[in-house]
């Protein structure tokens, strides 16, 4: 599908590793240019530098999501630098396992002021720009919004749900924005949602780790256990969530807005 971006500016928050890196590294090579926004500033100079080597223009923005001046100043320096946005994914996440009774305050608000305050308010920097733009693609949307959520946002049974009970709210209320902002900014901006399962990757690790500790198992174990029964018989990928990231940004989705999709082998089937 080279090609399939051209002339298409894409915005990936969080998109210095992990899921982040593989849908800005598919987009590329597909033709988007790319703004990486991480607060890790060395990470995202990375992820760039892997997007010029495609040929494609970069842009490095340092940004705190969490911070609603942050996301306005992001969306203000990447149109300077990039002239537009066409498709922003808000993808920038952190995750914790903690048992109910250790969860504290910090804790919570943490995690909502990154996963969800973060996410709505990329998303409302980013809209009132593209209503500003011209469509990037006749006939189509002005703009497309995907939002990271998680199979974890789904459903509330399962073996992680009682030490990732601050993670899996955070991620609910994402596929709730996703719905919510469909309505709003129907018809001229799409807005979707991507709920992937048990990807490999350091936010697992760190999952892993915490969970393992709190249960007194061996490091891994945690691991483990949470990939032995997704029915395709492997964990997930990066680049597995990049593929139906891609779809998203495509016209091929153009009629779709408030979705969320599961992306994970089979865990979660509906």
């Amino acid at each position: 599908m080279a090609g399939r971006f051209d002339h298409v500016v894409a915005v990936v928050t969080g998109g210095g590793q992990g899921i982040g890196r593989a849908i800005a590294l598919r987009l590329a090579s597909e033709g988007a240019d790319l703004a990486i926004v991480d607060i890790n500033l060395d990470s995202a100079e990375q992820v760039a530098g892997e997007v010029a080597q495609l040929g494609r223009r970069a842009q490095v923005v340092r940004a705190d999501v969490s911070k609603r001046g942050d996301c306005e100043r992001m969306v203000e320096q990447i149109v300077d630098g990039l002239g537009r946005l066409d498709v922003v994914f808000c993808n920038a996440g952190v995750a914790q396992a903690k048992p109910i009774f250790e969860i504290s305050e910090k804790d919570w608000d943490l995690m909502f002021a990154v996963n969800t305050r973060g996410v709505f308010f990329t998303l409302q920097a980013a809209a009132r720009q593209m209503l500003r733009q011209e469509r990037f693609r006749p006939g189509g949307p002005r703009g497309k919004i995907i939002n990271t959520a998680s199979i974890a946002g789904r459903y509330g049974g399962g073996p992680s749900a009682p030490i990732l009970i601050h993670y899996r709210a955070s991620k609910a209320a994402v596929i709730s924005i996703t719905q919510s902002a469909a309505m709003a900014l129907a018809p001229d901006i799409t807005v979707n949602a991507i709920c992937p399962g048990i990807v490999e990757t350091d936010m697992w690790k760190t999952i892993d780790e915490q969970w393992s500790y709190a249960e007194g198992w061996e490091q891994g174990e945690a691991w483990r256990r949470r990939i032995a029964p997704i029915p395709m018989g492997r964990a997930e990928t990066p680049d597995d969530v990049a593929g139906v990231a891609a779809f998203l940004a495509s016209a091929d989705s153009d009629y779709m807005t408030g979705q969320s999709l599961n992306i994970e082998g089979g865990l979660v089937m509906s």
